[in-house]
């Protein structure tokens, strides 16, 4: 079976990354969206709120599951037998960011392959630090995360009186 890895911190995920793991369900068999756990980084919403966001987004791509990861990416796809990992980019900055990670990665597990998939079209330039600040002015991120996600991101408007 051709597996495919789609991680990331998903701090909320957004309909950018709904487009990326649509594109990588046309190329694989099976998709296993990785909700990373990095213990330096400080997230809006916690692991629990997260996953069950990726879950409502992704719900509808019968191919595609959600597991959350507290290890390393390369642990992850060996245990998975993963055959590469998608990762979206944007712009340069991304790319370059992307390519190195793909770098560390390739070096610590020699069967690791990152595919690099141009974000393009309407959530192209999409983000979850985009979603965070509209949250931030107390607006609802319409048009920017799944809607079957919205109620579950207003509850964190609402608890957090934004």
């Amino acid at each position: 079976m051709n597996l495919v890895i789609v991680p990331g911190s998903f701090d909320p995920m957004t309909l950018g990354h709904l487009d990326l793991v649509r594109k990588a369900a046309k190329r694989y068999d099976k998709v296993v969206v990785a909700v990373m756990i990095n213990p330096a980084k400080r997230y809006w919403f916690d692991i629990q709120t997260r996953l069950e966001i990726a879950k409502l987004t992704v719900a509808e791509i019968p191919n595609v599951t959600v597991v959350a990861e507290r290890g390393l990416l390369i642990d992850l796809y060996d245990r998975l037998g993963a055959k590469a990992v998608c990762k979206g980019w944007r712009n340069e900055a991304d790319y370059a960011y992307e390519i190195k990670m793909a770098d560390w990665n390739r070096a610590h597990n020699p069967r690791f392959r990152t595919e690099m998939i141009h974000s393009r079209g309407e959530h192209a330039t999409l983000s979850s630090t985009e979603v965070r600040a509209c949250l931030a002015a107390g607006k609802v991120p319409e048009g920017l995360v799944h809607p079957n996600a919205l109620p579950i991101i207003l509850t964190k408007l609402k608890k957090e009186n934004l």
